[in-house]
């Protein structure tokens, strides 16, 4: 990978610079503050970089901003951002996540860590190049793509950008992983999952089907916007969530707010049909005594708990249609 490495630390740097040089094939440009980057990004315009390295404490723009201001051009929407920081502050981490990056690693860090972690996201990166589902970023789209745009795979995670609070679901795993037991102290897990997607799926393009998962997860962020919370899209339909700040959600008001509002949107396929997408939600799991290692089990119980709150709300609309055959 074309790395890019921004720190005000000329030790840092150069410790980087013989880490890249003697293990790893990577190739590795550097600079000293934020405005040094972009214009470095700039002048890299038909070489663009494939990862980047960021300090946040640095005069000027932090690393946060700087992640901020990556993720808005064009070329870098998902490309990976590893923030490699001193500040372990919760805050800081939530803020990094919420900005843009992929992954966070804390100094002082150790060489082989930093390795590992540059390989996962190496790896991660040119599976999605291989489903190509970048392509379907906002800025990029083409609402007459039909014939030919790769297909979406319905169980897998999609990237869905410019959503606030929405992020990757490799980011999202990395964030959590970043988590201490005291952090997660008042935390909640919950998810929404739309019905029928399986039906969506199969009948819209991929570009109609992107635009119904951008849909549903602008209505969900705003909706959840008056609380601290971070969430990714998992797949088949479904939007983990995580809550911050002790803040405990009423799950079946939420979803019924999102319901409302999706009702009073007028949402559209490429025919010119009315499509009306609902959510069901499932249960809320408190996360307070649980670590990082263990959460991913939780994210998975409020996944899991969501599609089965859809399949029991499709049974339920089955029994009363047949009831009413009998009647």
């Amino acid at each position: 990978m074309k790395i890019l490495a921004v720190d005000d630390d000329p030790i840092i740097l150069e410790l980087l610079a013989h880490f890249i040089e003697t293990m790893t094939e990577h190739k590795l440009v550097m600079a000293s503050c934020a405005d040094e980057a972009i214009e470095v990004i700039k002048a890299n315009a038909r070489a663009p970089f494939d990862c980047f390295l960021l300090d946040i404490q640095m005069p000027g723009t932090d690393g946060i901003a700087l992640a901020g201001k990556i993720r808005a051009l064009d070329n870098y929407v998902d490309t990976p951002i590893l923030m490699l920081t001193a500040m372990s502050e919760k805050d800081y981490i939530d803020a990094a996540f919420a900005a843009g990056a992929t992954d966070y690693v804390t100094k002082p860090f150790e060489m082989f860590e930093l390795k590992a972690r540059l390989a996962l996201v190496e790896r991660a990166f040119a599976e999605r190049e291989a489903r190509t589902t970048k392509i379907f970023a906002a800025q990029k789209v083409n609402p007459n793509q039909g014939k030919g745009t790769p297909p979406i795979d319905l169980f897998e995670p999609v990237a869905i950008y410019e959503i606030d609070n929405l992020i990757d679901f490799m980011a999202f795993e990395n964030y959590i992983r970043q988590l201490s037991r005291n952090d997660l102290f008042g935390s909640t897990a919950f998810a929404f999952t739309i019905r029928g997607i399986a039906q969506y799926h199969a009948t819209m393009s991929p570009f109609e089907f992107y635009s119904v998962l951008t849909d549903v997860a602008e209505i969900i962020s705003d909706t959840l916007g008056d609380g601290q919370f971070l969430m990714s899209y998992a797949g088949n339909g479904t939007f983990v969530c995580i809550t911050e700040s002790g803040w405990q959600p009423d799950i079946k008001a939420l979803a019924l707010s999102v319901n409302l509002t999706l009702a009073k949107t007028e949402l559209f396929d490429n025919q010119g049909q009315r499509i009306e997408p609902r959510v069901c939600a499932g249960e809320a799991i408190r996360l307070m005594w649980k670590t990082s290692a263990t959460v991913m089990d939780a994210i998975s119980a409020a996944h899991a708990s969501s599609e089965e709150s859809v399949a029991a709300h499709e049974d339920a609309h089955k029994n009363a249609w047949q009831i009413g055959l009998t009647a």
